[in-house]
């Protein structure tokens, strides 16, 4: 059988000489002989490679590799030998890659020091070293998944002021493995959790949105660990505002458009808060105290857009305020799409009715009404002969989908909920959502919203059914955008009301409507006649 470094290290990978190390030679004997090598930058190199597998780890972990790896980087940190010092980084990360022998080896060897030192040379440079800084995250994001002692130590020895200093790095390549060690710290370990959350960590969370927002990510862990700290626990209202604070947002000073009282970092964190429940949306259960805040943002965010443009980009635009309503609204989009969400700490608490009961409805119908129509619907009313309608909303959607967003929020409310279904008719908000049943171009997928708004409107709601048969027609245009659509009623000629409306024959709305498909007609009605 052939032994285990003849199988692994070719004859054509061995080096030739040793260079002189300050009286290094007797500690790198066991490289040396580990790679079949004579050189040391030779070893470092196939040692990187062949522990990149399990089995090679295993074997390294046997022969105690892991003690030797640590004086060489502890003694190349103080000399200043930057390649050898990176690649004995290198296999020291592959080295404690999931092998418990060599986690517990860097553990004992007071690894958590060494790397720290290494850290701080790095880090407080003018210009920080982000190659040594990433490797050496790495080695400690690696030595902490071997469990909550070695978890421990980490947290002992960098927290605060290690990982503030290392959060304020801008680089996405020491922020990724950066976010790893403080989830995997944090995770299952509220202590942990409420202690980043704190004064003495805030500047550390705060710091890494920053950095984030500024360079981007390029794996998981950031999102991980913002799922953790602000949607799986109650940290989102602190995070948020102290995101604010300290910032040199270029916008911070934008009072013409309201972009004072939000800055572009809290902008950010409500966009990947958002990409988070989207995605997530089965598993996370959020909190009361998460739902409220959000809608509290919203609010306050309303009071300060400017609605007199008409946006032309989609989210995120650039505008702080906007992108703040933005992503805020679509957070409550999700929120309300899970029937009976429950609080964490009373699951027979219903965050959406809670939400409602925060007058979540009437602030979305008001904003709908001051909206001017879609479209599609402007043109009807231009063509048509409705001069006592009002044509001249004072408010424009200040981004692509801003309408269909809210729809959307409302139509999640309606699903299966009687007493939304209930407020939307007394407030005389039927028409006002059979008129979003429209394509529309400055907001996608406006029509099938509308439609599925609908739906739940009417379903298993006898009076809201009356109530659209009652509905008085009060003029009508024939339109080939119309007819494509799908979208008409027909009129009883001697009462001046729908006898059918139809949507398109491809969406399925209740039955008790008797919808038909035909072609070409709007209508418009007297709302006092809604009852």
């Amino acid at each position: 059988m052939m032994s285990w470094n003849k199988l692994i290290f070719p004859k054509e990978m061995v080096g030739e000489s040793l260079p002189e190390f300050n009286g290094l030679e007797g500690v790198l004997q066991p490289l040396l002989s580990a790679s079949n090598s004579s050189s040391l930058k030779e070893a470092l190199e196939i040692l990187i490679k062949v522990s990149r597998t399990a089995a090679a780890r295993a074997e390294l972990a046997l022969r105690n590799i892991l003690p030797t790896v640590l004086k060489l980087v502890e003694s190349f940190h103080q000399t200043s030998s930057r390649e050898y010092l990176v690649n004995s980084l290198k296999l020291l990360r592959n080295l404690c890659a999931g092998e418990v022998a060599n986690q517990n080896a860097f553990f004992e060897q007071n690894g958590v020091e060494v790397v720290l030192s290494v850290l701080r040379s790095a880090a407080l440079l003018s210009n920080p070293d982000s190659g040594v800084i990433r490797v050496s995250l790495q080695v400690l994001a690696n030595v902490s998944l071997a469990g909550e002692d070695h978890q421990q130590a980490i947290w002992l020895k960098f927290f605060p002021n290690e990982f503030s200093v290392l959060a304020r790095v801008r680089s996405q390549e020491t922020n990724d493995p950066l976010c790893m060690i403080l989830y995997t710290c944090c995770d299952r370990r509220p202590g942990l959790v409420a202690e980043l959350c704190r004064d003495m960590g805030l500047p550390i969370v705060v710091g890494i949105i920053r950095t984030v927002a500024s360079v981007g990510f390029g794996e998981d862990w950031f999102k991980l660990l913002l799922s953790r700290l602000c949607l799986e626990d109650i940290h989102f209202p602190l995070v948020f505002s102290k995101s604010c604070e300290g910032s040199s947002s270029e916008n911070s000073g934008n009072t013409d458009s309201g972009d004072d009282l939000f800055l572009s970092e809290q902008a950010f964190l409500l966009r990947i808060i958002s990409e988070i429940l989207n995605e997530r949306i089965e598993e996370i259960q959020v909190s009361s105290e998460f739902a409220l805040c959000v809608l509290g943002i919203f609010k306050r965010s309303v009071r300060v857009v400017d609605f007199a443009s008409r946006g032309m980009s989609s989210l995120p635009t650039g505008c702080t305020s906007i992108d703040v309503m933005g992503y805020s609204l679509i957070i409550l989009r999700d929120i309300c799409a899970r029937e009976g969400v429950g609080d964490l700490k009373n699951d027979s608490l219903d965050v959406v009715d809670m939400l409602l009961s925060h007058e979540l409805i009437d602030i979305l119908l008001s904003l709908l009404r001051d909206l001017d129509p879609p479209a599609i619907i402007r043109k009807v009313l231009k063509e048509g002969d409705n001069q006592g309608l009002n044509l001249s909303a004072s408010k424009l959607c200040p981004y692509k989908g801003f309408r269909r967003d809210m729809i959307a929020v409302i139509g999640n409310c309606a699903y299966r909920r009687k007493h939304v279904q209930d407020e939307i008719r007394q407030k005389n908000g039927i028409l006002l959502l059979l008129q979003q049943c429209v394509t529309d171009d400055d907001n996608p997928y406006l029509r099938e919203w509308g439609i599925w708004s609908l739906r739940n409107l009417l379903e298993g709601h006898a009076e809201n059914q009356q109530a659209v048969a009652d509905l008085e027609l009060q003029g009508s245009v024939d339109m080939p955008e119309l007819s494509r659509l799908g979208l008409r009623v027909e009129v009883d000629q001697k009462t001046r009301r729908a006898k059918d409306f139809a949507l398109p024959p491809d969406q399925v709305l209740v039955s008790e409507c008797h919808l038909q498909f035909q072609h070409g007609m709007i209508f418009w009605c007297d709302t006092s006649k809604v009852h």
